[in-house]
């Protein structure tokens, strides 16, 4: 009897990362297209998204998407020009800018929203809630052993 062995078994983890967040990333496009967002830069969602979830940092925000400061000005240029998010001087410290999402960016947070949540659903759907929490236990152990070697200088 031949046994049918899953990809996923055997397939480096990296490389299986790497395609799984394309799922994410397709079906994200494919929202904010639907919405007249396609023209969201690289990496725009994930500042876009941030800026839904509250009162977050710029400077945390490009951390957390490890880029340098000045590809992450570019883009919030980029966002900026777009109509994305407005820019302003932050009047508790005038060295400092403050972001908020405009319509247009709060629409492409709504869609990005929405379309991930479908994958989330999909997924607990096929899988159950407790094999979901234990990925995202397990890429958050990753981000852990990152972060855990940044502050040891690895």
């Amino acid at each position: 009897m031949i046994q049918h062995v899953p990809y996923w078994s055997y397939v480096v983890l990296p490389a299986l990362l790497r395609r799984a967040r394309t799922t994410y990333g397709d079906a994200m496009r494919k929202a904010l297209a639907a919405v007249g967002c396609e023209d969201m830069p690289r990496n725009g969602l994930y500042v876009v998204g941030a800026l839904s979830h509250g009162d977050l940092k710029l400077g945390d925000i490009i951390a957390q998407l490890g880029v340098s400061k000045q590809a992450g000005g570019q883009l919030v240029d980029a966002l900026v020009l777009r109509g994305y998010v407005e820019r302003a001087v932050d009047p508790e410290d005038r060295r400092r800018f403050v972001l908020t999402l405009t319509d247009r960016g709060r629409r492409a947070a709504a869609a990005q929203a929405i379309a991930r949540d479908a994958i989330d659903e999909e997924l607990i759907e096929r899988l159950g809630e407790d094999k979901v929490m234990h990925a995202r236990e397990v890429l958050g152990t990753l981000i852990d052993l990152r972060r855990e070697g940044a502050d040891a200088g690895q």
